[in-house]
């Protein structure tokens, strides 16, 4: 499986609780995209850690990975499936999709959610709202009433539009709420 995006690859550390509660950090990393799932991946983590009957393990350190689908003891079931859907986006929605999935709970994120929510990417929230005002034919509206679009407050649109119908993300990703 291969993320094109310049974000850092999903890497995670895998100790176990044992050996860091005796003062060991032993343990190493991996690439999950190496992995199709979960139980390829803890087969790998046994593998490493088969010194202990029964290894709990312990995820020290991760990049990567949004926060949303990782713990110290734990990898949320929704994260494979969000990797495997990584691949079928470009690069900008794949750094917009970790956005997303970062916002929401990490079990319920889908590729279809979010391309449903997903408005593009905007240097601020006054240039989200012109653009949307444009696609809406507020300018057009407003000069066939004779009006000049030039009194159109994008600051006070941008500040309407984000109390509750938009967010964005602080790398400039746009998303209906």
């Amino acid at each position: 499986m291969t993320i094109t995006s310049t974000a850092v690859s999903p890497l995670i550390y895998v100790g176990t609780f044992a050996k860091f509660n005796s003062g060991s950090l032993f343990g190493d990393w991996f690439d999950l995209s190496d992995f199709s799932d979960m139980e390829e991946f803890l087969l790998d983590c046994r593998e490493l850690h088969q010194d202990e009957d029964d290894p709990e393990f312990m995820f020290q350190d991760w990049e990567g990975i949004p926060a949303a689908f990782v713990s110290e003891c734990s990898i949320s079931a929704g994260y494979w499936r969000w990797l495997s859907d990584m691949v079928l986006l470009s690069e900008n929605e794949q750094e917009a999709y970790t956005d997303y999935a970062d916002e929401f709970n990490a079990g319920q994120v889908d590729i279809k959610q979010f391309r449903e929510a997903y408005y593009g990417h905007f240097k601020s929230k006054v240039d989200f709202a012109e653009h949307h005002a444009e696609d809406n034919g507020y300018f057009e509206t407003m000069e066939e009433a004779g009006i000049k679009a030039s009194y159109f407050d994008a600051g006070a649109y941008a500040n309407d539009l984000f109390r509750g119908d938009f967010w964005m993300s602080q790398k400039g990703h746009v998303f209906s709420a």
